[in-house]
């Protein structure tokens, strides 16, 4: 008897154990940081969990097993209101366009890896796979799989692809997250394709011109929409280059929470890079406040960087209901014509 007590106790003991492992990862993989706070993630997630086996019964009802979907008003409508997992990969490449370019392309991505190397492409990328995700146990060599082989093969194959970019350093953390989703190099290749060739043009290229724009225009939209916050980053001569470059560079992984990003990018893939602006435009709204309050330079930055945190941010259901009403109307027309006297002036000002 006292034996079996003592073997109970063992179990409960390495239950405790397992279980303690289990909730310092998160379900994509990532460690959770020391001062995580579990009661409050455990509050959230049972009030978000609802809504997910809400949404995913109605996606399943609305895809019906089917293996491709068309743009519609419903569909966007379902988009906006997140992609249940097991469906994202699916919807992702549909709406994207990359499952058609990769359906007009069969074994390209194949033959871009089995392509001449150039020894300088593979030599940044290798130094950078140890630097990608650090806290990820799949990007880890002990794991199994390593997600760190898939990782290089997809930033490999990117760069033979489009020599004009090649590789810089960003690209191998969106790759990470796309490999984490889709576990498919060659779905994350067309996804990336999609992303830089299509969706963010420019923004990846040695000049960097897409992206130098786009903050450039987030300043201007800030000072019709936020004046005060505007008026702050005058005052103290901040570039908005200093405190959004890694909002737009690494589209808010590692900026916002996990589950954040994720609904972010839902919208990015479907409706286009609109979407990182309303983010932008609704973080910086929502937190006018903390921002006016700065009296220097450093006191901005660190404001940025706090409103990146906290329960609005966390509680990602809301806050994507959220990007769609606070920053008030953008349409493309408007970020088009706001993008071209942007860039005019970034070309007069290198020229």
């Amino acid at each position: 008897m006292e034996r079996n007590k003592s073997t109970n106790g063992t179990n409960s003991l390495n239950k405790s154990k397992a279980k303690d492992r289990v909730d310092r990862v998160d379900p994509y993989g990532f460690e959770r940081s020391e001062n995580f706070d579990y009661e409050s993630y455990e509050e959230l997630m049972s009030e978000y969990l609802v809504v997910l086996t809400r949404r995913s019964i109605k996606w399943s009802r609305f895809l019906k097993g089917k293996s491709k979907v068309q743009k519609s008003s419903k569909l966007k409508r379902f988009v906006r209101k997140g992609i249940p997992n097991e469906h994202r990969t699916l919807i992702w490449m549909t709406a994207s366009g990359a499952q058609n370019q990769l359906e007009k392309n069969p074994g390209y991505y194949q033959s871009m890896l089995a392509a001449q190397q150039d020894p300088k492409l593979m030599e940044t990328i290798r130094t950078d796979l140890n630097r990608t995700f650090p806290d990820n146990i799949q990007f880890r060599k002990s794991s199994n799989p390593c997600l760190q082989k898939a990782l290089y093969n997809v930033l490999l194959a990117y760069g033979h692809h489009n020599p004009a970019v090649g590789y810089c350093q960003g690209m191998n953390f969106i790759a990470g997250y796309l490999l984490i989703i889709t576990k498919d190099e060659e779905k994350s290749f067309w996804l990336m394709d999609a992303l830089f060739g299509r969706i963010l043009p420019d923004y990846y290229t040695p000049a960097m011109l897409g992206l130098k724009t786009d903050q450039e225009v987030l300043g201007e939209l800030v000072k019709v929409k936020i004046p005060q916050v505007w008026q702050v980053m005058v005052e103290h001569n901040v570039m908005w280059t200093l405190v959004v470059s890694r909002w737009f560079i690494c589209l808010y992984i590692d900026i916002l929470p996990v589950e954040t990003v994720l609904r972010i990018w839902d919208c990015l893939f479907y409706e286009g890079s609109k979407i990182l602006f309303r983010v932008a435009l609704t973080l910086i709204h929502h937190n006018q406040t903390v921002i006016g309050q700065a009296q220097s330079l450093p006191d901005v930055c660190q404001s940025f960087k706090q409103i990146t945190q906290g329960p609005f941010v966390d509680e990602c259901h809301t806050f994507m209901q959220k990007i769609f009403s606070e920053p008030g109307s953008l349409s493309m027309a408007t970020l088009t014509k706001l993008r071209e006297t942007c860039r005019a002036r970034i070309l007069a000002e290198e020229s």
